[in-house]
């Protein structure tokens, strides 16, 4: 029953997107009573964007200015031409990019979750039939993208190329971000996640292709967290260790205040570090940081023999799987709870675990390292 309410809220979300993008030029929508208080819903909806950093304060100046001619001429009984505007298109794309993420329920729906019973073949071959219907969809936004006369809106091709991305077709998702790459209006993050998806399509490889695009996303945002997490890892690969290193301890060392990206560049800082006998990172406390063993914890457990030991560790990870349930919105919480899964070789749970992280990191800016890292993981854990 889940999974059918989150497909239909999926079938919405993408229909919010699709339908003016679909029609004709010789179709008209009519508007019922009710359009107006969904317009008035995506007013709320810009608002909840510009709070988290998704779009700016003039792009939602231009998207409310655009709703309410739509609420005006919806009370005036007039029809619009779908379709026909591109600032239309715009501020419907705007406003989905916040439900884009629902457009991933086709791949938990053929892989299937680790939380849930196998179900019967008769209601998976009906959940296929309804990802087919999704996927179908997103055929027809790129076939209106590629026709439109003015090229498409730049946030349609991102839009489309994050849904390539979190659905395993990467290549896809490269050639949907190019398209945005070339343009005047792409941002820094367009050429971070231009990268990323040409190193995921490479097996994860920062091949010169994907350097470039690192390249050119720090030229525009020079503290893009994001890009230098994949530049550092193209040194790593390069075996230049040192420099890799630095790159992340010195972007690391620009923040003076505690910020959740943080957690992915301390990790993977520390694991360049065990492996080069470089000095560790720690954090400074954060909202979302929480403590770890007390003293007396670690006391205690170098006094175990090796079975006391892991027994005690897996109570402290069950502690935070108890707590996470409790407060399940702690993205970072989540992700250490998968590393621990990891360490202790329960690779189904640190995937389940990683799986929470994701669909939190969906609300994250694109920008955010801890995207690139859960995609890693999951990949190495073939999730």
């Amino acid at each position: 029953m889940i999974w059918g309410i989150f497909v239909l809220l999926t079938l919405v979300a993408i229909g919010i997107v699709l339908y003016p993008l679909l029609l004709s030029k010789s179709n008209t929508l009519t508007r019922g009573d009710a359009v107006p208080a969904i317009l008035a819903d995506q007013m709320r909806e810009i608002q909840r964007d510009m709070d988290r950093g998704l779009i700016s304060e003039q792009e939602a100046q231009a998207a409310r200015l655009e709703i309410k001619k739509r609420i005006l001429a919806t009370t005036r009984n007039s029809e619009e031409k779908a379709g026909s505007s591109r600032n239309g298109g715009r501020v419907t794309l705007v406003v989905a990019a916040v439900l884009a993420p629902v457009i991933a329920a086709g791949y938990y729906l053929t892989m299937g979750s680790p939380e849930v019973p196998s179900m019967a073949f008769a209601a998976r071959a009906e959940e296929r039939a309804q990802t087919d219907e999704v996927t179908a969809l997103a055929i027809q936004l790129r076939e209106r993208l590629v026709f439109d006369p003015t090229g498409g809106p730049s946030e349609g091709w991102m839009l489309l190329g994050q849904t390539y991305q979190r659905t395993g077709r990467a290549a896809d998702a490269v050639e949907a971000f190019e398209v945005v790459a070339e343009r005047e209006d792409a941002t820094s993050a367009t050429f971070s996640m231009l990268a990323e998806a040409v190193a995921v399509a490479n097996d994860g490889v920062v091949i010169p292709r994907a350097k470039l695009a690192i390249d050119r996303a720090l030229d525009l945002d020079p503290s893009n967290p994001a890009a230098t997490y994949f530049e550092s890892l193209y040194y790593l690969q390069q075996e230049e260790t040192r420099k890799a290193y630095d790159l992340l301890v010195s972007r690391l060392n620009q923040e003076e205040a505690y910020v959740p990206w943080m957690e992915t560049y301390a990790a993977q800082i520390n694991r360049i570090a065990a492996a080069a006998d470089l000095p560790v990172v720690n954090l400074p406390s954060g909202p979302t940081s929480q403590p770890g063993p007390s003293a007396a914890d670690v006391a205690a457990a170098s006094e175990m023999n090796d079975a006391d030991r892991a027994e005690f560790i897996r109570s402290m990870v069950s502690r935070l799987a108890e707590r996470l349930e409790d407060e399940p919105d702690d993205l970072d919480g989540w992700m250490r709870l998968a590393n621990a899964y990891t360490v202790l070789q329960e690779p189904d749970r640190a995937v389940e675990a990683y799986r929470k992280a994701e669909a939190l990191l969906e609300q994250q800016p694109a920008s955010d390292p801890r995207r690139a890292a859960v995609r890693a993981a999951l990949e190495r854990l073939g999730g």
